[in-house]
């Protein structure tokens, strides 16, 4: 036996200890060579006599993130290559069984005939929590970082190493079914609760309990496999099983809207495996995981959601050549709603934080809103009352500009005025050192204007947080034409610090995020005008994948806003700038009704104390025309909210606001929440087809306007061929 990824070890009492720990790597993973080695592994513990059993446990700090993803990528690509090769049905029958390794060799140790325990700290995700579950035995560290789950639907994909049948028979079906549908990460109590685990433990005592259980005879017999086995819920074809299935499937379909092919994978596999014995259940789950795999969801999910985020997370485009810059004190001016936020995450992050506003009790309002975010999670037992003194205590107020002087990084949040923030740049310049890098979190003014206020251009940057700032994850790093390197780096250092993704594009109205956003937001306005029903516009965007309906987004956004980002427009670019229609939509909202949005109560909704927002029922009479809600093209409308999010996408690539594909990707689905499952707005374009996009563009242009033009870079790309992410490559490799 040749073990490079796990040690073996027998200790007095015969039992084993499996130690995985991948040499090189700083979380262990699933390849072939780990699955190739855990099978001998098993074998060995099964061939000695002298070994009662055997216990799994990580060498790392952390169990296992799961599978090696850019595995899987890889058996799409030789399927791809063997179907060329040999057919179609050569090929499907290879890529099956090596799409089912993994749970051949869980279910090899789960009846192998000795009792297998797993010990587990840190992160337990994926196919190493499967590994776990095949386990007969699982003991789990109380340590804080501990975390166990399937998070697989994240990613486009579900459990197929087992996942799908053991939760389904470890727990009643419903609540299997939200476990998998989530793919939440789960606390060891909360597990053991749940059924997943059968022991917490202390760190250092998980392994010796898990020992004893083998040592006083445990069971190498899983509960499914007893002859007498019954799922938790009975049957699925009972008088139980029927309460269970039918909302489920409704669940699901208003949940998904169809657009995800792994929750109804999900879905279909516990439904079908729980009438079946194990071996045959976990063959119909290997059967819609190898078909999941190859779907273009599938592999655009885990592009960008999985590979592209890490890449970004990690530095991607963090400038060569510069030092790692340490951010140990950041000042933020303007102590509102989102310099409270900023506040917030940056002490959370263990860095000190100058909070500065006009007065002391205005900077304090802003502290107090740490302290109300800490205390939430203390509620939710997620927090400790000395975690929040401890944070709190990061937190220094003041209205003296004088105390930003010690700051490696200060961050501007004061109102969206040009004026405004050229008095706030002046008073931070005179006090901070040399070399501190300076920092506006604006929305839409461009940064390049702004820093020609600076005396340091090539220190001031854009740092762009998305509302509400502790629970967005993107943050869009401007560039303005004089931004140095250096600045570059420290942004980018202090994102990753604070745990969040961070995208990099260059200065231009709007930036990325927000010109897609407006253009979904235009979309919705426009509909409304046309006279199709609100209720109908709003469906749309949630059927096409985005998180909320356009007009509910306008009122997240705020009425008044939008109303005053286009008459910013118009001041600067004159009436062609904007859309008539829609500035005459919102003010009417604004001026005329006083519906400012969700923030009063009243905007394209209402939102009536104690019960749920409803269509504010006035939309009709803003109405010109109204059109036969029969006579609406439904699938059409879907196509124009996200189409013209992707060709605005596809326009900041031609004008070089955003260099990278995979910043796109990223930004529009953590940024506004593009339909996740198309892998984002480029990769929409790009797995659609160029050509076909470029025709489906082309005949909404015909019939709803210039707005849905397709840039010139698209139409080359369609005449060739090509893709934002194979023009990306080639980029690279010249």
């Amino acid at each position: 036996m040749n073990l490079t990824n796990f040690r073996l070890e027998t200790d007095a009492d015969g039992i084993a200890l499996a130690t995985w720990d991948m040499p090189g790597r700083s979380m262990n993973v699933f390849t072939d060579a780990v699955m190739d080695e855990l099978s001998q592994v098993v074998d060995a513990v099964v061939a000695d006599p002298a070994i009662k059993g055997c216990v799994i446990v990580s060498g790392k700090d952390n169990f296992s993130g799961g599978a090696d993803l850019t595995m899987l990528q890889g058996l799409g690509r030789a399927y791809e290559a063997l179907k060329a090769e040999r057919g179609e049905e050569e090929a499907m029958r290879q890529f099956f069984a090596e799409s089912r390794k993994l749970s051949l060799v869980f279910r090899k140790l789960e009846t192998c005939g000795k009792p297998f325990a797993a010990a587990v700290n840190g992160i337990c995700l994926g196919g190493a929590f499967e590994l776990a579950l095949a386990c007969h035995y699982r003991v789990l560290s109380d340590d804080p970082k501990t975390r166990v789950g399937l998070p697989e639907i994240k990613v486009g994909l579900f459990p197929g190493g087992g996942g799908t049948q053991r939760v389904a028979r470890l727990m009643q079906t419903g609540d299997a079914l939200q476990m998998l549908f989530k793919g939440e990460q789960i606390r060891p109590l909360m597990a053991r609760n749940m059924g997943l685990a059968q022991e917490v433990a202390a760190k250092d005592e998980i392994v010796a309990k898990a020992k004893a259980w083998i040592a006083a005879g445990g069971s190498a017999v899983a509960p499914w496999d007893q002859p007498k086995f019954k799922a938790p819920s009975g049957k699925v074809y009972s008088p139980a099983g029927m309460m269970i299935w039918p909302p489920a499937n409704a669940i699901y379909r208003r949940e998904t809207h169809d657009n995800y092919p792994a929750a109804k994978a999900i879905l279909a596999s516990v439904y079908e495996g729980l009438q079946l014995p194990m071996d045959q259940a976990l063959r119909v789950e290997s059967r819609y995981f190898a078909h999941i795999l190859r779907t273009k969801e599938a592999a655009a999910m885990i592009r960008t959601l999985f590979l592209s985020m890490g890449e970004l997370n990690k530095g991607a485009r963090r400038p060569k050549g510069v030092p790692a810059t340490q951010v140990g004190r950041v000042g933020v001016v303007g102590a509102g709603f989102m310099g409270a936020g900023v506040a917030y995450v940056t002490a959370q992050a263990g860095m000190e934080v100058v909070l500065v506003d006009q007065s002391v009790e205005a900077a304090e309002k802003g502290k107090a809103y740490a302290h109300k975010l800490v205390t939430d999670q203390i509620n939710k037992g997620r927090a400790k009352t000395a975690d929040r003194d401890a944070l709190l205590a990061r937190i220094r107020t003041s209205a003296d500009y004088a105390d930003l002087s010690a700051c490696d990084l200060v961050i501007e949040a004061v109102f969206e005025d040009p004026a405004v923030k050229a008095e706030v740049i002046a008073k931070v310049e005179a006090v901070i050192r040399p070399e501190t890098i300076f920092a506006s979190n604006t929305s839409t003014l461009p940064i390049t204007g702004l820093a020609k206020t600076s005396a340091r251009p090539e220190q001031f940057v854009g740092i762009h947080f998305f509302s509400p700032v502790e629970k967005m994850m993107l943050v869009e790093i401007i560039r303005g034409d004089q931004t140095g390197d250096a600045a570059l780096a420290t942004a980018l250092d202090y994102v990753r610090a604070i745990k969040k993704t961070p995208i990099v594009v260059n200065d231009a109205r709007g930036f990325f995020a927000n010109r897609c956003v407006g253009a979904y937001l235009l979309e919705g306005h426009k509909m409304l005008n046309e006279g199709i029903p609100a209720a109908m516009i709003e469906n749309a965007g949630r059927q096409a994948g985005m998180p909320v309906g356009p007009l509910s987004l306008t009122d997240e956004v705020a009425v008044d806003l939008a109303l005053k980002i286009v008459k910013a427009t118009e001041a600067q670019l004159g009436a062609d700038g904007i859309d008539p229609v829609q500035k005459a939509l919102l003010t009417t909202l604004v001026e005329g009704e006083g519906r400012l949005g969700r923030k009063n109560r009243k905007g394209f909704y209402d939102y009536p104390e104690g019960a749920p927002k409803r269509l504010w029922p006035g939309l009709a009479a803003l109405q010109a025309t109204r059109i036969d809600p029969d006579a609406v093209d439904f699938s059409e409308l879907k196509q124009r909210l996200l189409v013209v999010q992707a060709l605005e996408a596809a326009r900041t690539v031609g004008e070089g606001v955003v260099t990278d594909p995979r910043e796109a990707d990223v930004g529009s689905i953590l940024g506004f929440g593009f339909a996740p499952f198309t892998g984002g707005a480029l990769s929409y374009i790009d797995f659609m087809g160029a050509q076909a996009f470029v025709t489906l563009a082309q005949g909404l242009e015909a019939k709803h306007g210039p707005r849905f033009a397709v840039p010139q870079n698209l139409l080359d790309m369609a005449a060739r061929g090509g893709t934002f992410y194979g023009d990306a490559a080639a980029k690279k490799a010249a």
